[in-house]
């Protein structure tokens, strides 16, 4: 007599499909981690794009978040603080002014992200605006023209690999490149200034300008950092044919994947 496979519930695999069903009260959860990329309302097509390629080869599916364009992180398993405007001075120093371009609610969507990625212990990747954030956030300062900051600093801005940045022995973007110095773009106008909490300066070009931190979580000191980040000052998303370069996103899809299935937590 013939019988018949009862029907699996919605969403459930069977033995008869050839893979093994899922227990009950178990979740399923994604093979490719989730990163949320911060960007400016517009002028960011290009980054966007370039951000999203390069942490599909590293592993990770990505989603986009702009002002007028939030949504809950919960489900969110690492964050990259992406390029833009200059940050603006009222975070850092009352006593300053800039006559640049800045993005006020970027600023605010941006601090938000930082506090909920601390509060979850989430992996940051800070590029460019978003290494200068990641220091602001911890109550650093920048300089507001890197050319006034440092004789000799050139005007020109590109995109190709061309200025020299050295980092130091000890440091995990060392690790991550192989080497000492290795060559990076420039599209900066701003730079890190005095650095922030338990924010460490492990990398600077020819002209002693900062161009990477990191930030080690440790339980054992004070006002410690409850996530681990890496700020890079240049843009690593317009190299992404260069194996080193793409070591920076295989870092952050790495420690990402540490979060999959770790139930997620409203953060106020």
């Amino acid at each position: 007599m013939a019988t018949t496979a009862a029907a699996a519930p919605p969403g459930r695999k069977t033995a008869e499909s050839g893979c093994p069903p899922v227990p009950e009260g178990v979740r399923y959860v994604p093979r490719r981690p989730l990163i949320a990329v911060t960007s400016s309302r517009r002028r960011a097509l290009v980054t966007m794009v370039l951000n999203r390629l390069a942490l599909w080869r590293a592993g990770a599916r990505t989603v986009r978040l702009f002002p007028g364009r939030e949504r809950s992180l919960e489900d969110v398993h690492g964050i990259v603080v992406g390029g833009g405007d200059d940050i603006d001075v009222r975070l850092y120093d009352d006593a300053l002014t800039l006559d640049t371009r800045i993005d006020p609610d970027r600023d605010a969507l941006e601090i938000r992200v930082l506090r909920h990625a601390e509060a979850r212990g989430l992996p940051v990747l800070g590029v460019c605006r978003g290494a200068q954030m990641l220091n602001v956030y911890r109550g650093g300062t920048l300089h507001t023209d890197v050319r006034r900051a440092y004789a000799g600093f050139p005007r020109h801005r590109t995109v190709l690999a061309k200025r020299w940045v050295t980092a130091t022995a000890d440091s995990l973007l060392r690790r991550l490149y192989g080497r000492e110095r290795f060559k990076v773009n420039s599209l900066h106008s701003q730079a890190i200034d005095r650095p922030g909490r338990h924010v460490r300066i492990v990398a600077r070009d020819e002209y002693g300008v900062t161009q990477g931190i990191e930030l080690v979580p440790d339980s054992g000191a004070a006002d410690a950092p409850g996530f681990a980040a890496i700020g890079v000052q240049w843009h690593p998303e317009f190299l992404i044919l260069n194996r080193r370069q793409q070591g920076l996103f295989r870092w952050l899809v790495g420690q990402a994947k540490k979060q999959v299935g770790r139930p997620g937590k409203p953060v106020d």
